[in-house]
Parts: structure tokens; sequence; C-alpha cells
């Protein structure tokens, strides 16, 4: 999966994505949320991969990834989609690579496949999956590529494009280091210090895996204001830049203005 088309990382434009948790809301709050973020002119639409909020009550409203993204697909017309991440500890990675082959071609080439190695225990106690231990769930993580690229290759109709593939996760032996070998895109949080020293270590796993650092467009989830938290870390070479956002209300005030930002920066 090499992103080396997509540019390097200086030459890539900022892009703008919005998480809308799905959870203290109700789908047509939802569906209208969708709708307001497309118009609201971002780069991507996220939700996430749990099966109960994560914030709020915990007992709370909340709706189920992946269903959500197959009518996303036919909701939109111009922004990506995708899961922020999907845990791959729910899901047989071959049916995951079909579930995203065809969201990838109901949405007419629009998908993100967000993964990632899950943490959240409750979702797997309560779903009947078995949690095991950070070390485990990377393991899996590093499978999971592996026939996921495989099952690509595969399939009959094959994805619409090559799928981007963001890898989400900060840990710095083994996340960073398969993000280095699968991913088109990491997505990381925390302050400039944080994310600074996260771009350095893939950049160190680039190198050991003799890709080109620049393949891999960089992603963080951010809160505050652009011109405050957006310059520092596009100075660091971000380029999307995710806001998250919970239900009921869905207020993408503070979205317009990264959307006016991006296009200030990007010369738009």
């Amino acid at each position: 999966m090499s992103g080396g088309e997509r540019g390097r990382a200086d030459d890539r434009p900022v892009r703008i994505g919005v998480q809308l948790q799905p959870q203290h809301a109700t789908y047509d709050e939802i569906r209208r949320a969708v709708d307001a973020a497309e118009a609201a002119g971002v780069d991507v639409i996220f939700n996430w991969d749990h099966f109960f909020p994560l914030y709020g009550d915990p007992d709370g409203a909340h709706f189920e990834c992946w269903t959500m993204l197959g009518a996303w697909a036919e909701q939109t017309e111009r922004a990506e989609i995708g899961a922020l991440v999907t845990c791959v500890g729910y899901r047989n990675p071959d049916l995951l690579a079909d579930m995203a082959r065809t969201v990838d071609h109901i949405s007419g080439g629009r998908l993100v496949l967000g993964i990632g190695a899950g943490w959240f225990e409750r979702d797997y106690d309560e779903y009947g999956y078995p949690f095991g231990t950070a070390g485990s769930r990377l393991t899996t993580l590093a499978d999971a590529l592996v026939r996921i690229e495989a099952r690509w290759s595969a399939l009959n109709p094959a994805p619409t494009r090559r799928i981007p593939v963001m890898v989400g996760g900060g840990g710095e032996r083994k996340t960073l280091r398969l993000t280095a070998r699968h991913a088109d895109i990491w997505h990381g949080f925390g302050d400039a210090d944080v994310i600074a020293r996260k771009h350095r270590v893939l950049d160190e796993w680039c190198d050991a895996e003799e890709r080109e650092p620049s393949a891999i467009e960089r992603s963080a989830g951010v809160e505050g204001e652009p011109d405050d938290v957006g310059e520092r870390l596009r100075a660091l070479g971000t380029r999307l830049f995710t806001i998250g956002l919970g239900g009921p209300d869905y207020d993408l005030s503070r979205v317009s203005r990264w959307v006016a930002w991006r296009d200030r920066v990007n010369g738009g």
C-alpha cells in the first residue's frame, strides 16, 4: 500500500476532517450532521468503531460503525468517509477487506480504511471478543494488514482505487513500524512536542522499512483554534486535521473556522 503518489509531505494541501461520534444522538441527528459537515466543506467525515459511548452516559445511545459507513457512502457526494479507526479485533480481516471494498464502490472511491489495534475493553467483553493483551492486539493488527492487502488483490471486482490505509496509534516500537510498512496515513494525538517525536520515530521506521517518509500523510486529532494549534502542527508536517464532535448537537462552528484556515493556507 504505497502512498508515494500522494506527494511529498510539505507539498500536500492541508485537509480538514470531522469525526462525528455516533453517540448520544438519534440517527436523524447524525444524518443531518453529515449533511452539514459536507456542506461546510470538510475533506473527510469519520465516525468511530465502538459499541458504547466513550464520553457522557456510558449506556447512552450509540450506533455501529460500518453499517453507518454504508449509509454515508450513499448520502455523501464529495467528502471521503471512514472510521477513525476500525478495531481489527472485531472482524475477520478478509471480511473487513471485503466490507471496505464494498463501501469503496458504493461511495465511488471515497473510503479511507482507518484501522487500529483496539483498546476499549468493554467493547470486547460485552460482545464476546477476546481482549488479550496490548501485545496480542498488535500481533492481530500486523496479521490483519497483510491479509487485507492480499484479499484486496483477489476480490472481483477489485476496489475502485488503492484504498488509503490510515493506521491510528502512537506506539513507537510496533504501531509506528507497522505504519511505515503498510500505511498511507498515520493518525495520532498530542501536543506539538508529542507529534514531533512521533514523526521522528515514524521517519526512522520508514528508513528501516525502505519506505520514503513523505509517502505517509501525517494526521492528527485537534482541539482549539487553527491559527494556534493548526499552525504549530502544520510546521511539523501534519496535513490532515480532524475535529471530534459528539451528539446530539454536533456544533460545526469550530469546524468552519478550520475549513476557512485550510483555504487560506492552501491559497484557495
